[in-house]
């Protein structure tokens, strides 16, 4: 065992990572290496937990809940607040680590340190906010002379899977919100980005976070199912694949779930729209962390009369991207997670140019590393329409009424977010109400979040919301007291 999650090897870029259990990091045992995308060699290797480590943190889990439960809101803000500020201090190195372990452009990867600094913010504002009612119990004859109050109380252990793309600040979310709502927290992170986790979770514990929060526990599928069937876990919150959502579902059984499953996002451009703007935003936001998000854009729908002159300014755009080292600052794709995920993308482009459509920029790869791709007019049937591609690849396709594009938008098993440009607030408002989705942008594509404004889908998206307020809802429990023949209203009941 280590008083820290590991120390980095300049030579060799090597961090080496522990599972922090009963509040050590223990690094001795069986370890995984993690093959940086980019740099073909080993970047992070981490302590994979077993299940008697399960064991081990489920018992000092439900020691420490009480522990947590006990501070004061405030004092977990505090701690909040300065993880916030920190986070913007060791920016740099945490998005280095984010370029080690998954190719994120640097770029990228401050920009996500700085979404994990707001995050904590937010979860530090909404610790200082959770109360309770007063609730009208004189208002019906049988309350009158008593009085009745909740207040929000901790569920007691979460748990917080987390996902490749945004390891650290999906981390933030989880993490941030349950410790703000007064949970000790468990969480197995990614086998892509073990050192990048390690590294958010440090950060807590330096800034004044106690051992009794939080554990880390490294490993694959047994170890997450051995975490989400534990009866003593009161909620999960779980990012990833629809396939995996469900087993961990299936493994949990009745407790609270929030699942963030996944989308095909689709983004409409009218004939109003600014198309020069439309072009630049889709290509910032369709190739970004090459296009592995789950609101990437991955379809865009353009009306006939600006589909030509869209398609152009896009590709144009497109090709200004530029490709390459992820640590360098100018770079705006970097490598997507693994060879695999890389070659799906390569292989639906040239299946949906099989059926007629044409790729008009990118559309091969070297290695992980994607070229931007751009495919235009795919069938309605292709997996780069009807599936989640997590790549680095944007179909365009036109449309001639409005109507029928949101029913090509609603066509999916997805529906987690989409974005629409226009300047007409007739149409903003129908697709507001007919779009099955959790959320819209408008005059931005389906690539837009804010980390304190709810974020979650419908159909195989997941249910709940992610965002610190409305994930405190779901870390916390309403307990009620009720005082018999004790009013705040009065306490006559009209009777003469």
């Amino acid at each position: 065992m280590s008083d820290s999650p590991g120390r980095t090897t300049p030579e060799k870029q090597t961090s080496e990572v522990g599972c922090l259990i009963a509040g050590s990091w223990v690094t001795t045992g069986m370890r995984a290496d993690r093959v940086g995308p980019w740099a073909r060699v080993v970047v992070s290797t981490a302590r994979q937990a077993d299940l008697a480590d399960v064991e081990t943190a489920l018992g000092y889990a439900r020691r420490g809940a009480k522990v947590v439960a006990r501070m004061a809101p405030a004092a977990r803000a505090d701690i909040l607040e300065r993880a916030a500020a920190e986070a913007v201090r060791r920016r740099d190195d945490l998005a280095g680590l984010l370029a080690l372990e998954l190719g994120k452009p640097v770029k990228d990867g401050r920009g996500e340190i700085d979404r994990v600094a707001d995050t904590f913010a937010v979860s530090a504002a909404e610790a200082r906010r959770i109360g309770g009612e007063v609730l009208p119990a004189a208002g019906w004859a049988r309350g009158v002379g008593n009085t009745a109050f909740t207040y929000r109380a901790p569920v007691g252990i979460a748990l917080a899977i987390t996902p490749f793309n945004a390891p650290a600040n999906l981390l933030a979310h989880k993490l941030g919100a349950a410790f703000a709502a007064g949970n000790t927290t468990l969480v197995k992170p990614p086998p892509q980005a073990p050192a990048s986790s390690a590294a958010v979770v440090q950060l807590l514990l330096d800034c004044g976070m106690p051992a009794e929060a939080v554990q880390l526990l490294h490993g694959g599928g047994e170890i997450g199912a051995a975490l989400s069937s534990a009866p003593d876990v009161g909620v999960i919150s779980f990012t990833g694949s629809p396939e995996t959502g469900a087993a961990v579902a299936r493994a949990a059984g009745a407790k609270r779930l929030v699942l963030e499953l996944g989308g095909n996002a689709a983004t409409i451009v009218c004939a109003d729209a600014d198309v020069a703007a439309a072009a630049r935003n889709c290509a910032a936001t369709g190739y970004s962390n090459s296009g592995q998000s789950c609101i990437s854009v991955q379809r865009v729908y353009v009306d006939r009369r600006r589909y030509d002159e869209f398609l152009d300014a896009f590709t144009r755009e497109v090709g200004k991207l530029s490709v390459g080292d992820p640590a360098l600052p100018g770079t705006d794709v970097g490598s997507m997670v693994d060879d695999d995920a890389a070659e799906r993308v390569v292989t639906w482009a040239r299946e949906a140019v099989a059926a007629g459509a044409t790729i008009t920029t990118g559309g091969h790869r070297d290695g992980a590393t994607v070229t931007p791709t751009i495919v235009a007019g795919p069938p309605a049937d292709a997996r780069l329409i009807r599936d989640e591609v997590f790549g680095a690849v944007v179909s365009v396709s036109p449309f001639d009424d409005f109507d029928d594009v949101l029913a090509a938008c609603n066509d999916s098993r997805y529906g987690l977010q989409a974005g629409l440009f226009t300047f007409d607030v007739r149409r903003i408002l129908t697709a507001w109400r007919e779009l099955e989705v959790g959320g819209l942008i408008v005059n931005g594509s389906s690539n837009f979040r804010l980390d304190h404004v709810p974020f979650g889908g419908v159909k195989d998206s997941g249910f709940g919301r992610e965002s610190p307020r409305w994930m405190i809802d779901d870390y916390t429990v309403v307990k009620t007291l009720v005082l018999r023949g004790m009013s705040l209203f009065g306490d006559q009941d009209g009777a003469r």
